[in-house]
């Protein structure tokens, strides 16, 4: 991967906050009173796979399974009486909006939150229960921007102060005792750190305290491929936004990240990687299976970052900050599935089966695989035609057996269309 260009660590764009090593030495104070001290811990299997000491920052741990009760509670707590008063106000894909909840009902404040309806309903679940009472959720939009700009919008009629999820000085300040953690768990600083970035307030703070602290360790952000807004911003050189993006991993999926959150990233990172959904959803199963961590999409995209980085990590100590674990267990079937499309092992096809007897009979004894598994077939036989198409769903046991499943379907001369390859028929039919 080609390294992000780098400035002096800490400048930030003329006129504009920044975050310093005293902020977040203070956050770390203000957070004593209402965080848990979350483990870094080897992880065993990932450093044998690896072949280097691999360790955990356990933030799916949380008092509210994520990082971001962190930043929430080192704003909220810095308001004056007058603003607390008036309540505040936040926009959230559901980590943020629970660390705001909680803040609120443990300093006896009043908030509205608003929520893109798309956010797992276990989200909205834990908001409503961390705040109680001192809360108002509102689901709207498709996205954290719709519910960005009601907030806002509500902000504004009604005074209340808006907390933001990433791009505000304390935020961030909150977030990188992360950092001051880490540190103070490992017997030697670590090599590189890898970690999720969605607005980009984890990675500007982590990356704050490490490179202040540690200028050798390499800061390596991790996006989803299909919201890289960090990414395109640091392509071109300033914040844009991204005019759309792939929700599935909701805790990372912003079209627009910070303006401050870019000026410190510019300066702090050492390079970004992008992991692709179906990436993202093998490495939360693999957690599962393998280590016994339930994280949610945007936690595993630290781990699922590794892969590419195997050469560079031989022999290194590496951390991975799993930045959360609120995962619903309804979206687990989307999940495997999405694993298996991206590790080449289920396929869709629109066949055209001859009407006839025994067309079906011919296609599962002479085309099928002897590993190869029908996980869907829908098809409705039409009177007046010679042919009528079946939509087949195929699961292989190995990634190789799909050239030999291909090799049989033309030799046998069946017609079809390969879904996997046409992004709308999928989208339309799976």
């Amino acid at each position: 991967m080609k390294p992000v260009e780098q400035e002096p660590t800490g400048t930030t764009s003329p006129g504009r906050a920044s975050v310093g090593m005293e902020d977040i030495v203070r956050a770390h104070h203000v957070l004593r009173e209402v965080i848990v001290r979350t483990p870094l811990q080897r992880d065993a299997v990932l450093s044998a796979k690896y072949n280097c000491n691999v360790y955990l920052k356990r933030e799916d741990l949380q008092v509210v399974r994520s990082f971001k009760i962190r930043g929430a509670y080192n704003m909220i707590r810095s308001l004056t009486p007058a603003e607390m008063e008036k309540g505040i106000v936040c926009a959230s894909a559901g980590n943020h909006a629970q660390g705001v909840a909680f803040s609120c009902n443990a300093l006896g404040i009043n908030g509205k939150i608003f929520m893109p309806s798309t956010t797992p309903n276990q989200k909205v679940k834990q908001v409503r229960r961390f705040g109680g009472s001192n809360v108002e959720v509102v689901l709207i939009g498709d996205t954290y921007d719709d519910a960005y700009a009601e907030a806002m919008r509500a902000c504004d009629e009604q005074g209340m102060t808006f907390i933001h999820p990433f791009d505000q000085p304390k935020i961030i300040a909150g977030n990188g005792t992360v950092a001051m953690e880490i540190m103070e768990s490992l017997d030697e600083n670590a090599d590189y750190v890898f970690v999720t970035i969605g607005g980009g307030g984890l990675a500007a703070g982590v990356g704050t305290y490490m490179k202040t602290m540690s200028p050798e360790t390499r800061i390596i952000g991790v996006e989803p491929l299909g919201a890289a807004s960090m990414s395109e911003a640091m392509f071109r050189k300033q914040v844009v936004t991204l005019d759309d993006i792939d929700k599935f991993v909701d805790g990372a999926a912003v079209k627009r990240v910070g303006d401050l959150t870019y000026d410190i990233c510019s300066s702090i990172l050492d390079d970004i990687v992008k992991v692709p959904e179906g990436k993202a959803c093998t490495t939360i199963l693999e957690l599962y299976n393998e280590n016994a961590i339930v994280v949610e999409p945007a936690g595993s995209l630290a781990v699922a970052a590794l892969e590419q980085y195997r050469e560079q990590i031989v022999g290194k100590t590496v951390v991975c900050v799993i930045s959360g674990g609120n995962n619903d267990i309804d979206r687990m079937q989307e999940i495997k599935e999405r694993s298996l499309i991206y590790e080449g092992l289920k396929y869709y096809f629109m066949v055209n089966f001859p009407q006839r007897a025994g067309a079906l009979r011919e296609f599962l004894e002479e085309v099928l695989g002897k590993n190869d598994d029908i996980t869907r077939f829908e098809y409705t036989k039409k009177h007046d035609k010679e042919n009528g198409p079946a939509l087949v769903g195929i699961e292989l046991m190995y990634k190789e057996d799909y050239q030999p499943l291909i090799e049989r379907m033309n030799r046998k001369g069946i017609a079809y269309t390969e879904l996997n390859k046409n992004l709308n028929l999928f989208n339309m039919l799976i």
